[in-house]
């Protein structure tokens, strides 16, 4: 819940999954299922959750993952974290790849991070760069899974040519404490995973088994650098990973996920962007606190400069204000305000 204090606190960037096409062909639900993703691309969610859950409950392992998409969202149903894991978790039994990047992320968020290690592994393994961040993140801290620096830098190497800022900023941390032997052993291991990915990716989307047998915990104390605790929401998200552009939870492209309440999360170095500044950009004030996260969801596809700020919920009274940054000037922040406004949205530059 919002407290009454003007202090705002941090939202905690969102992501969106990045994740391969997978359709269950030839299925009566089909059609359904196409409905209702023509009603979602035109805002109707109602009627998309509508034409999706008879097929999901049928066993549409597209309808199912749409339904875990809208339910995490708040979209055309209350934002329920939990339905939305359930959902996850029947399409990706059935072999469904965004439907498995999605429970392994949304496991590791809600902190079940034993549960979330194989279907991170797996997504890692096909190449896909958020859970590539995450598991160089557990690799490299050594807590939940065997420390493993070598391979750790790998990851975190590929995740960092993949365009991400907190996977380079992650990168520069570790080779302030993993050895040089082993950050060039990385960097060789990077190339090698990286020319394994598109086999395994095949192999996975012909309906290979995925390997969720619990990973074997480290069994001792491990000897890491400590880790800068960023600040979150639930479920965990950490604060500076941007969201990949996506428009809604069709059957071939995800949606970004909708933040709630603030965890702390532990990462190896991942710093929010600009940690001061007197500025920030305001987008908007709601009367329910859930109005202001599914906008910043929404903007956050649309305005890839957003990625680099920490959003706020910030009360005021009855009212919660969506604000971002912070700004050095109120030039950088009129400047993004100038962005943001192409997108069709209002802004305004406040001071903290």
């Amino acid at each position: 819940m919002m407290s009454s204090k003007t202090v705002g606190k941090p939202l905690g960037a969102k992501i969106g999954l990045a994740a391969l096409a997978f359709a269950v062909a030839g299925t009566p639900a089909l059609a359904d299922v196409k409905a209702g993703v023509d009603a979602w691309t035109q805002g109707d969610y109602n009627g998309a959750v509508k034409e999706w859950r008879e097929p999901a409950l049928k066993g549409d392992a597209d309808a199912q993952f749409n339904l875990g998409q809208a339910y995490k969202m708040g979209r055309g149903v209350p934002t329920d974290l939990n339905i939305a894991l359930d959902w996850y978790r029947k399409a990706a039994t059935q072999g469904h790849l965004q439907a498995s990047d999605s429970y392994g992320h949304l496991l590791h968020y809600q902190g079940k991070i034993a549960e979330s290690l194989p279907y991170l592994q797996a997504s890692a393994a096909r190449g896909e760069p958020r859970a590539q961040y995450l598991l160089g993140t557990e690799l490299f801290n050594g807590v939940h899974i065997q420390k493993d620096w070598v391979r750790a830098y790998a990851l975190m190497t590929r995740a960092s040519s993949a365009g991400m800022a907190p996977a380079s900023r992650s990168l520069a941390q570790m080779d302030q404490y993993i050895p040089l032997p082993d950050r060039q052993k990385g960097t060789v291991l990077a190339g090698e995973l990286e020319r394994q990915a598109g086999k395994i990716r095949a192999q996975q989307t012909a309906g290979f088994p995925i390997n969720t047998a619990p990973v074997p915990p480290t069994g001792r104390p491990v000897d890491v650098p400590p880790s800068v605790a960023s600040p979150s929401s639930e479920p965990g998200f950490p604060s500076s990973i941007p969201a990949a552009p996506s428009t809604g939870p069709v059957t071939s492209a995800p949606v970004a996920a909708a933040g709630v309440k603030k965890v702390p999360v532990a990462a190896p170095a991942p710093t929010p962007v600009a940690a001061s500044g007197a500025w920030r950009i305001q987008l908007g004030a709601f009367s329910k606190e859930s109005s202001a996260t599914g906008l910043w969801t929404s903007l956050e596809s649309r305005v890839s400069d957003l990625a680099s700020l920490q959003p706020y919920l910030k009360a005021a009274g009855s009212v919660t204000r969506l604000q971002a940054g912070p700004f050095a000037t109120r030039g950088a922040a009129d400047a993004m305000c100038e962005k943001v406004k192409a997108a069709g949205q209002a802004c305004i530059a406040v001071k903290n």
